[in-house]
Parts: structure tokens; sequence; C-alpha cells
């Protein structure tokens, strides 16, 4: 397949703009604090990126917390690249850099209009602003009325500026998020079955820079509940896809004994840029499912940070990546921190790599002293369909307890089993078949645990197509 046709970045004429003169004022005593710890401060585009972003949210004192500790941050994290940053070592982002970077100034309604919802609770964005939130748990940040789950929400917001693990694509969301859409889920209720559909529609700028939009979203499901999430990101209106950076973040929260259901089905344009954050506190009893497919955007990263805060916990990770387009990135930075005994968790990573593409996963599991008894597993299996494929894994146990059952494994490939493929042909099906068939079997194995059939369906779908076009193309 030939690359796909990118937004030519215009000419730069003049010098660039100041850097962020209004966040060095809003921070004035910590920006000298960290200039006479450190040698300088963020290079300018950071912080004109942050300026901008500052500039199109709208006022809000709940997000106030969040957003000066992230614009704090911003003043000494400099853009990473992969000589300077290890995160980034194999991830390569200067696609961010192409264009200069703009905010959507028009009218959310004014947007194509996405694909409507068949389920009764749902949460629409468009670029990045919250246009509708609709169902009995559902709601923006700013609309819930006074009362306690206004007050946690707010509180959760207000935590997650202490953060320690942030990037700065985390701290760009901090300070660009006009509002957060919140699901909260009360104490027992049960939701499992009636889930909850996230939809975030992206259409693109008008090709002379990089559109950037910051949805944010906060679940909490209190003790005892069960809830559904399912989370969908897509081009809006467009054929051939727009040229934007979507860079959402959805921070989850498990209390004591809930239990939480999470899809993500990632579909943008083919010259989109994707940038993502995860994060999920998990407490005691509690259970997390998430199951990823992502086959979009030029460049796709995704965060997925998790922490096990009690005992007995459970938490199910399954993602299938899919570069089909030559070109494109796709990289799972992974994180789960056990600190409590008897936990679980299992991981699998697939990932098939077409043309020039290029894999990335860097999955961490660690185990810490007190976290006994933990029965940790961690796989990752990546097909290589071209010769100029590129992947890079990383699968990464950090054990320091010491009665635990861990084990991971790592296998990479540019051809089928052939026993598989004997197995087809010994039955009258040709080769070409059975290589089609047993490649769409590869990333049906994760795409099938989706638990909502008209998502799985969809997903299947759309491997079907693509694995066609990436081998007539290979």
């Amino acid at each position: 397949m030939s690359p796909p046709s990118l937004c030519a970045a215009p000419p730069r004429a003049g010098p660039p703009p100041p850097p962020l003169l209004r966040l060095r004022r809003r921070a004035a005593s910590s920006v000298a604090a960290s200039r006479a710890a450190a040698p300088s401060v963020s290079d300018d585009l950071v912080l004109r990126i942050a300026e901008q972003l500052e500039d199109a949210a709208p006022s809000s004192p709940l997000l106030d917390p969040l957003r000066s500790a992230s614009a704090l941050s911003l003043l000494t994290t400099p853009w990473p690249t992969r000589r300077s940053n290890e995160a980034f070592r194999f991830t390569d982002i200067s696609y961010l850099r192409s264009l200069p970077i703009s905010t959507p100034t028009r009218t959310p309604g004014l947007a194509p209009p996405p694909p409507s919802s068949d389920l009764e609770s749902h949460v629409l964005f468009s670029d990045g602003r919250l246009v509708a939130a609709s169902g009995a748990h559902v709601s923006a940040l700013a609309d819930m009325p006074p009362g306690h789950a206004r007050d946690r929400a707010a509180a959760a917001v207000a935590a997650s500026a202490r953060f320690s693990h942030r990037d700065i694509f985390y701290d760009f969301n901090a300070v660009g998020a006009s509002d957060v859409a919140v699901v909260y889920v009360p104490e027992w209720a049960k939701m499992a079955d009636d889930p909850v559909h996230i939809m975030f529609a992206y259409s693109g700028s008008d090709g002379a820079s990089l559109m950037m939009s910051n949805p944010r979203v906060l679940v909490i499901a209190e003790k005892g509940a069960e809830v559904a999430i399912v989370e969908e990101h897509f081009g809006a209106g467009e054929e051939d896809g727009g040229c934007y950076w979507a860079n959402p973040v959805v921070d989850i929260i498990v209390e004591e004994g809930a239990r939480v259901v999470h899809s993500y089905v990632q579909r943008q344009s083919p010259a989109a840029a994707h940038t993502k954050w995860t994060t999920v506190q998990q407490n005691t009893s509690s259970k997390y499912e998430f199951v990823e497919v992502s086959t979009g955007a030029r460049l796709n990263r995704h965060n997925l940070h998790i922490q096990q805060l009690g005992p007995e916990t459970e938490t199910e990770l399954s993602t299938f990546h899919l570069t089909s387009q030559n070109k494109q990135i796709h990289d799972l930075h992974s994180r789960l921190i056990l600190d409590h005994p008897r936990g679980f968790s299992r991981q699998l990573h697939k990932l098939i790599a077409c043309g020039t593409g290029n894999g990335i996963f860097d999955g961490n599991i660690q185990v810490n002293r007190y976290a006994q008894q933990t029965d940790a597993g961690q796989q990752t299996k990546c097909l290589l369909l071209s010769p100029k494929a590129v992947v890079n894994v990383k699968p990464n146990l950090q054990i320091i307890a010491d009665d635990v059952k861990c084990t991971h494994g790592a296998a990479i490939s540019g051809d089928l089993d052939p026993n598989e493929l004997f197995y087809f042909q010994a039955r009258g099906v040709d080769a070409k078949t059975a290589t089609d068939a047993l490649l769409f079997s590869f990333g049906a194995q994760v795409i099938n645990r989706i638990p909502f059939k008209a998502v799985e369906k969809k997903a299947l779908a759309q491997l079907k197509e693509l694995l066609a076009v990436s081998r007539q193309n290979n």
C-alpha cells in the first residue's frame, strides 16, 4: 500500500512565537525553583503548545488543581525524543512536529455528525469537546448537581494532579481539557449488561495545521458496583480521514468488590496522531477486564497504567494492534503494579505488522515486596508480514516478592506455523485461503473477547478488510 497522503507542512516565516509567558507568571516561584535545580526549562515548542491549549480551554474551578499541576510540570518537561527518553526509544513521534498545532475553534454542533449510539447511556466528544452525556449515571463534571457524586468526582480529578508516572501527553491533556465526562456508578449498582458507549469523533483541520483535542473521561465504580464501558475513537464525516492529533485520557477507579469491563476500539484516520493515557486504580477484591483493538492512526501510542491497591485483585488485559499501512506506528506501553497479596493478572498482546509498519510493546509488571502469592502472566505474539516491517517488544517482570507464580513470553515470527497451513491444505483448502484464515483468527482471538456483539462484529469486519488490502500491497 502506498503511504497515506499527509498534510504538507507550510513554510514557516519569521522567528517562533514567544514561550509560555502566562504559564510562567502563574507559577513564577516554581519556575525560579526549577531553574535553580536544573540547567534549563522546557523547550519553546512544549511551552507554545501548552499556552495554546490553556488559552482555548474554558475556565473551570473543578479542573484548576489538575491544570495547575500539569502547567507547572510542563515548565521543566522537554520534548521526548528517541535519544533523550528511554520510553520513546523505538517510537518516532517527529510527526507531531511536522505541522504547527491548532485547537478546535468551531462550534462542536457544526462538526460532521458521527454515527449515533444504540445504547441508552452514552457520551459523545466532538473534536475534544463534550457535546452529549446521557444516562442515569453519566454526566459532565460541570453539570453534576451538588452532592456526594460530584464531590467524589471532583476529588478524583484533583487527586490525578499527583499522578507520578505522567508524561508530556498526560500534562497536555490536563491543561487543554475543556470538561470531564463522568461515569459514576454508586455502590452495588449493576450495569455490566447495559454498557456506557463513549464515542470520540474527530474531523481534522484544513491541512495547514495539526488540530489537537484533549477529551477526558473519569469512571468511578463504587463498592460492589459493576459497569461496562465501550470506548470508540474514529474520524467523522470524511472518506479518507483528517489530519489531527487526538490526545485523550481515561481515568478509572474500581473500588472494593467492584468490576469494570472496558472495551476500547481505535480506528482513527490514516493521517491522524493518537496519543492516549488510560489509568486504573483497583481496590480490594476488584476486577478490571480490558480489551483493546487498535488499527487506525499514522502514529498510535497508548500508555496503560494499572495499580492494584488491595489484596485479591484481578486484572485481565487483551490487546490487538494491526499496522496495515506504510510508516504506521503502533505502540503499547503498559505498566501493572502489584503491592498486595494474592493479586492475579493476565496480559495478552498480539500484533500484525505489514508493509513498513512499526510495532512496539513495552509491558512492565512490577510485583513488589508485599505482593506475596501473586499469580501474574504476560505473553506477546507478533507476526511480520513484510521484510521491511519492524517489531520491538520488551516484556518485563520485576519481582521483589519471593512467594509468587509469574511467567512471561515473547514470540515474533515472519511466517505462519507450517503445521497449521498443512492442516488446512490436507483438507483441500488452498494456501491463500488458509493464510487468510490464520491471519484473521490471529487477531480474532482478542476481538472475540469484546463482550458486546455489535462492537465485536464491526471490529471483525474491519480486520478482514484491512488484512485483504495489506495482503494485496505486500
